[in-house]
């Protein structure tokens, strides 16, 4: 991976929503904890067939497994993330394993698509202020969401279907997952809450 030749700025805190949105009905899928073999293929058909794009913020170690999911979650347009290497929190980690999580996961990344991630986003969404540091000087900006779907807790797919488009607000960031776990709840629920959102005159976007 080359080394930026400039650094985003250190943040204070992970973006929340997307940026300078006027209040347009716009929002951006993230799915976290992937690549699945299962899941992240099944997800990708649903947001294919809806013409949608999203992020998705990959596992080092599932990358080192399923390579070849990146190639497909890149070849429809969707963005790729840093999620860390292992998934360990990064606030109770020394600086050199703050940078290692960071630095493996946006190398493989690069090794497999050929470019490096922009976005970042911390496992459990814990930041402070060394990690966001580290993540500045690898040449990517933090992540957080402002509206979380908690599908990892499987409270049903329509429980998911409702929480999105109870929730749905200009310039949401939504939390979802396709990996860590049985994901079939949340790919039912984003094919059945598109087109609800679509009708509502909502449109998904990359940050």
């Amino acid at each position: 991976m080359g080394t930026p030749t400039a650094h985003p700025p250190v943040r204070t805190h992970a973006e929340t929503t997307l940026p300078a949105t006027g209040g347009e009905r716009v929002i951006a899928l993230t799915f976290d904890d992937g690549p699945h073999p299962e899941h992240t293929p099944a997800l990708l058909e649903v947001l294919r067939r809806h013409g949608v794009q999203a992020t998705f913020f990959v596992v080092g170690e599932n990358i080192a497994v399923y390579p070849e999911l990146l190639h497909e979650i890149v070849a429809d347009g969707h963005a790729l993330g840093n999620h860390t290497y292992s998934h360990h929190q990064l606030t109770r980690m020394r600086p050199g394993a703050i940078r290692s999580e960071l630095g493996r996961t946006s190398e493989l990344i690069d090794q497999v698509v050929g470019f490096s991630p922009h976005w970042c986003r911390a496992p459990y969404g814990d930041w402070h202020g060394t990690s966001l540091e580290i993540c500045s000087e690898l040449g990517m900006e933090p992540m957080g969401w402002s509206l979380d779907t908690a599908d990892w807790r499987r409270p049903g797919t329509a429980g998911i279907v409702r929480t999105v488009t109870d929730q749905a607000a200009p310039g949401a960031i939504v939390l979802q997952h396709d990996g860590g776990g049985p994901r079939h709840q949340t790919v039912e629920a984003v094919d059945r809450y598109l087109p609800v959102l679509r009708a509502r005159g909502w449109t998904c976007v990359r940050p």
